[in-house]
């Protein structure tokens, strides 16, 4: 079972997002904890209101609202509504909110079953819920004991997200109308954007266009821009924009601009310590071999964990190298981790031919005047998860220490009249 856990200021948001969800016929209230009436017995205003009610006793918890959801190995499609909500109430219970108001949601609109709950951090008698480390602590002994009681597949020592991996979103399988285009977005944003680390708009795009989603925020002069606003919409193969855009402000947990510069401040400083893998991984690949084709340095980065996002303009002409590292969950430009990372570093150290044949810096003209740039064809955003071609840095560095030897060679005649200078006080006839 894996569990996440989500607090905010809006009660109204993870409500209509649930209740959306069930009038989508995706989803379905299965229960109810510490309510008056039985679940099947409370329309919309009495599952709200209870909620609404309790969290008003203490107006100084701004961030009142608790989203939870429970995630179950595919293998355990079969778990009956009972169950589930013996789980539910289980967990809830074990995590200090046993006596909370709560309602829990059965949702069908994935490949797991998962359940989702929601409740506030206001008690009965006003006082707040300290949630501070409650994954880490309350949360993660109650999913191994639940484990363990239910029978259920234990998520420890399971590879990483193997079950629950997000996919890029099949734009084929999208009817472009609001409701799904919403529906696929929002899935890959609540992936990326609490778990990734990024610092700016094109480091998030790196991650969300390999899901075929991109965030944008409109040509300067347009009114979405000035209004710092931003829409996010769903690509094709070809990375197109198709389908219907959807006002950030229109999804539940309100991924807006502001809210992802917040995020951007705190990811600059939490990714740093990731910041030396990401560089030995690439200086490893650059300098393993001789000679490697750019499919052969693809699959070597993909084997690290890593996408290289080179960023081309109309000419394709690089301009820009994003690194996405899937494992540490750290997206970085290349200007920000040294020099030579940065794109215009990158040109020198990987040179091509049209052929895509890697060259020695200074055999060929082409070499002189600028590196031959690899071009997608089916990049309209001018953008390729790419690996990087390489020189025959074995040649060249060899070609480097003969040259350096040839200027610390001298010949013994000046070594002689080297030494003649030092003897100070005698003269050239003794």
């Amino acid at each position: 079972m894996v569990v996440i856990i989500k607090t905010g200021h809006s009660i109204h948001g993870i409500f209509n997002y649930n209740e959306n969800k069930v009038k989508q016929g995706v989803a379905e209230c299965i229960g109810e904890g510490n309510y008056p009436v039985d679940v099947d017995k409370m329309n919309l205003n009495i599952k709200l209101n209870r909620l609404l009610k309790q969290a008003s006793l203490n107006d100084n918890v701004k961030r009142h609202s608790v989203h939870i959801s429970l995630n179950f190995d595919p293998s355990e499609i079969t778990l009956s509504k009972e169950k589930l909500m013996d789980i539910a109430n289980t967990y809830m219970e074990k995590i200090g909110f046993g006596q909370q108001p709560y309602l829990v949601y059965q949702h069908h609109d994935s490949g797991h079953p998962h359940i989702h709950l929601i409740s506030i951090k206001v008690r009965e008698d006003g006082s707040r819920i300290d949630m501070q480390n409650i994954g880490r602590n309350q949360s993660e002994i109650a999913r191994k004991e639940i484990e363990k009681n239910f029978g259920l597949v234990v998520a420890e020592g399971r590879r990483k997200n193997q079950d629950l991996e997000l996919r890029p979103i099949v734009t084929g399988t999208i009817q472009y109308g609001r409701i799904q285009s919403k529906k696929a977005i929002e899935n890959v944003l609540g992936a990326v954007l609490s778990s990734y680390k990024y610092t700016s708009l094109p480091e998030l795009n790196a991650v969300l266009k390999l899901y075929n989603v991109y965030a944008d925020r409109g040509s300067e002069n347009s009114r979405i821009f000035q209004a710092k606003g931003l829409v996010y919409r769903i690509l094709d193969r070809n990375g197109k924009p198709v389908g219907v855009p959807i006002k950030a402000s229109d999804f539940y947990n309100k991924p807006t601009l502001k809210f992802l510069e917040e995020k951007f401040i705190q990811n600059e400083h939490n990714r740093i310590p990731h910041k030396a893998k990401i560089k030995n991984a690439i200086d490893i690949i650059l300098l393993a071999k001789k000679k490697l084709s750019i499919q052969e340095i693809l699959k070597a980065l993909e084997k690290e964990g890593i996408n290289a996002i080179l960023r081309q303009n109309s000419e394709g002409l690089l301009y820009g190298i994003t690194y996405v590292d899937h494992r540490t969950k750290c997206v970085f430009n290349g200007s920000a981790l040294g020099k030579q990372y940065s794109a215009k570093a990158i040109q020198q150290r990987c040179k091509l031919n049209s052929s895509g044949e890697q060259k020695i810096a200074g055999q060929t003209e082409k070499s002189r005047t600028g590196p031959q740039l690899f071009r997608s064809e089916d990049s309209q955003w001018k953008e390729t998860s790419t690996s990087l071609a390489v020189l025959d840095l074995g040649k060249a560095l060899g070609q480097l220490m003969q040259s350096e030897q040839a200027s610390d060679y001298l010949p013994n005649q000046l070594k002689t009249k080297r030494k003649k200078k030092k003897r100070k006080g005698l003269s050239d006839n003794q």
